[in-house]
């Protein structure tokens, strides 16, 4: 098939009309050969960022559509053949939405009423207005005039409910508001009224009254009508003021206001007083931080007349509560206060405010407090010049805080200083005057801030702001490495050990040691590069030389810009070795079925002397492999193997070691541990009474082939809530015991053997009273029926029980 033209299928008219908030989706389909790409464009404005394309484009989808949504789109159809585009309109509607509304409204007859009520809405909205449900026209004093309404001289005809409609094709809404016409007769609240006036100032008496309509105000004073003249003039607000007031003034002044309801008189009572004087003392003080201060505030007025006053600090009120700790208000006389100020801090340096006030008159005063302390923090430090160990520093000076400047101090801080420390200076002193200065002494090759304080007679002031960091320049260093030592080390090895210089020292880039060594008695020196900053050891080997062979040692350090010092040189002396020969006399001994005791004499006296013993071991029939090893702990020549298994043979040696390896091992001995115990424990144990008395007996153990001989016994007693234990020994299968006290005791039997102790037989709880004997009787615990003849004086238990 060959190319043509797209063609387009569109499923939206050439004019859409959508609801304010729906959802639109405006379709474009094309056919085309090869297939065509659609895309979407706004003619008339922004493409909505919130549209969404679908299906490969050819969807068009509008979410909550706005009225800014509104406008011509174009779907515009293109193939390599060519293009074709169709367009289309999309009109929004809504419902209108008030912008201005009507508010509830009083007014006094006569005057005018404006409303203006206001909205918006596609299509545009029209208004009508309606006064108590009834539609209101433009009408004599009334005018309508879309949503405004205009009522000329308003009267209590006019009172009720209003209400604006806007509307369009799609609804309408309300605005509703309420006009009330006042209508009253004058009256003052309060009536008279007192004014109390200064001599020489102005005063003002008002007349308030409230009244509807508005009435007419007359001003008079006694029975005679005040006349308007330069000094007394009636204002726009009926308000009668009186210029530069004198003791004539004094009296009663009358205002009458009248409507055509009533009218109403007030009484206006004028006093005039002198003027209050307040003298603020002293007027300029000069402190120093830490001090105290005392400001008096002194007023001279009226005495018929009450004075309040009021402290400031730079024209905001001072709060005593939450400064208490500085500031304290005294009152001294009834027209003297103080103000106390306590440890005064720089920032309590200002303007300090009296106020004074009567009915009649107010007066402010001013004192001015000047606080000495030390210097403020001096401006940007900035740093000129760099060098390997100086750096030319620039300051801007700071508040003197009225005490001049005497000397500034330089300080420094690097990686590897504790904190800010005061720097060499030249030239030193850094006097007041000056703003710049060198620090010297530093050290090469390190990164530092540096910041200036000044002082001066009352002392030091906080440090300026850091400078930048910056970096000194490389130089070649100049401390050589510290604790030279060494030794230890394998056979023909040399071990030299240092402490590194830390990298305040090392002073450039590419920093390493230089390590020098010479045989005691030669001439020649060895020198070998060590390239790590960090490192702290060097081995040097060589097999011509003996151990323990003297060496003289020195180590030096570099970097780029070139060689540094050596330490001092110090007698190092090279490895003594592993040891060299094994231990003699290895013995090897039973003492249980699972423990065998090994000694040992150690080599004889030379280099590589061991600083322990290792002991190996294994059984006979095993691989030595296969055996384990054991170490003591010091030089010790013995040792106990446990944990062994009884009537086996064992192989063991002997080897020493050190902190180079190990020495050889001796010969192998050989030990075979005894038969173990014998499992059966004593039995049928048998008890019998007498006084304080135990005497005990129990049927022998026979101990099997692959077990050791019994060679006697050991008896147990233990009373309970006690930690002690008597132990009885007896090569015969029976003993006597003897209870120190009444209690309750607990027995337990166990055969020995050269393998060691036995299996525990049961054991037996005997309960006895303290001080009672018992008859001369005897009784088995086997045959309790026998025991008939006895009196019963003490309550005797045997009792099986676990073993403890």
């Amino acid at each position: 098939m060959g190319e043509y033209e797209p063609k387009i299928e569109v499923h939206f008219p050439t004019s859409v009309l959508a609801a304010k908030g729906v959802t639109v989706r405006l379709e474009c389909f094309a056919l085309g050969n090869p297939v065509p790409t659609i895309t979407w464009r706004k003619i008339n404005g922004i493409f909505p960022k919130k549209a969404r394309l679908r299906k490969s484009q050819a969807v068009l989808e509008i979410p909550n559509i706005q009225l800014e949504d509104s406008g011509t789109y174009e779907c515009k159809a293109e193939n390599t053949r060519g293009g074709t585009a169709f367009k289309g309109h999309l009109l929004v509607y809504t419902l209108p939405q008030w912008v201005r509304m009507i508010n509830d409204t009083q007014m006094d007859s006569g005057e005018k009423l404006q409303w203006e009520c206001k909205a918006i809405g596609r299509p545009r909205p029209t208004y009508h207005w309606i006064r108590n449900g009834l539609p209101l026209t433009s009408q004599g004093r009334v005018e309508i005039a879309n949503g405004e309404l205009t009522i000329n001289k308003v009267q209590q005809t006019d009172s009720g409910m209003y209400q604006c409609v806007a509307e369009n094709k799609y609804g309408a809404i309300f605005s509703n508001a309420e006009l009330k016409i006042l209508a009253s007769p004058p009256v003052f609240v309060p009536n008279p009224i007192r004014v109390i006036a200064t001599l020489g100032k102005d005063v003002s008496l008002e007349c308030k009254p409230k009244a509807s309509p508005k009435p007419r105000i007359t001003w008079k004073r006694g029975d005679r009508r005040i006349q308007p003249n330069k000094r007394i003039m009636v204002l726009r607000n009926n308000t009668l003021k009186i210029f530069n007031s004198s003791r004539a003034d004094e009296g009663n002044y009358v205002c009458r206001a009248e409507n055509q309801l009533g009218s109403a008189e007030m009484t206006a009572i004028l006093w005039v007083k002198e003027a209050m004087r307040v003298v603020l003392s002293p007027s300029r003080v000069e402190v120093t931080v830490g001090e105290s201060v005392v400001l008096s505030c002194k007023a001279t007025h009226d005495t018929s007349l009450d004075v309040a006053f009021q402290w400031f600090f730079n024209q905001n009120p001072i709060d005593f509560q939450q400064d208490g700790s500085h500031f304290e208000y005294i009152q001294t006389q009834t027209s003297t206060v103080d103000l106390m100020i306590r440890s005064i801090l720089l920032k309590h340096a200002g303007k300090y405010g009296c106020r004074a006030q009567t009915s009649a008159d107010t007066v402010f005063a001013e004192a001015e407090l000047l606080v000495r302390g030390p210097p403020g923090p001096p401006g940007v430090v900035i740093v000129e010049e760099i060098t390997d160990t100086t750096a030319t520093l620039s300051w801007t000076r700071g508040l003197d805080n009225h005490s001049p400047i005497s000397t500034y101090n330089l300080q420094a801080r690097s990686p590897f200083s504790l904190g800010w420390q005061t720097v060499k200076t030249d030239p030193d002193p850094v006097t007041g005057d000056m703003e710049s200065s060198m620090a010297v002494e530093l050290s090469p090759w390190v990164e530092y801030e540096f910041r200036v304080v000044a002082s001066n007679a009352i002392g030091t002031g906080d440090p300026s702001t850091p400078s930048r960091k910056v970096r000194t320049k490389e130089a070649v260093p100049a401390v050589a490495p510290s604790n030279v030592s060494g030794g230890n080390g394998r056979r023909h090895e040399l071990v030299i050990s240092w402490e590194p210089v830390s990298e305040e020292f090392q002073n450039g880039e590419g920093f390493g040691y230089i390590v020098a060594f010479r045989a005691n008695g030669t001439r020649g020196w060895k020198e070998k590069m060590v390239t790590s900053a960090d490192a702290t050891m060097y081995k040097y080997r060589d097999e011509t030389f003996p151990p323990l062979t003297p060496f003289e040692v020195k180590v030096g350090v570099y970097n780029n810009k070139g060689d540094g010092p050596f330490s001092k040189v110090v007698i190092i002396h090279s490895a003594e070795g592993e040891p060299r020969e094994a231990p003699s006399d290895v013995k090897a001994y039973s003492i249980s079925s699972s423990e065998i005791k090994v000694t040992w004499k150690p080599p004889n006296p030379g280099p590589g002397k061991p600083r322990g013993y290792e002991v190996s071991y294994w059984k006979e029939a095993e691989q030595e492999e296969s055996g384990e090893k054991r170490r003591t702990v010091k030089n010790e020549t013995s040792m106990v193997l446990t944990g062994l298994e009884g009537n086996s043979v064992y192989l063991i040696t002997v080897k020493g070691f050190n902190s180079i390896g190990q020495g050889p091992a001796s010969a192998a001995v050989t030990a075979k541990t005894r038969k173990s115990p014998p499992a059966q424990p004593p039995s049928n144990l048998m008890w019998i009474q007498e006084g304080n008395n135990i005497s005990l007996s129990w049927d022998p153990v026979k101990a099997k082939d692959n077990e050791s001989d019994v060679i006697g016994y050991m008896v147990l007693l233990k009373q309970e809530g006690r930690g002690h234990i008597q132990v009885t020994r007896t090569i015969n299968p029976s003993t006597m015991l003897s209870l120190p006290e009444g209690g309750t005791y607990s027995i337990e039997v166990h055969a020995l053997s050269e393998g060691g102790e036995g299996a525990f037989s049961s054991q037996v709880r005997v309960v006895t009273s303290s001080g009672v004997r018992a008859k001369s009787s005897q009784c088995s615990v086997h045959r309790p029926t026998r025991c008939l003849t006895w009196t019963v004086l003490i309550l005797v238990l045997l009792v099986p029980s676990a073993s403890w």
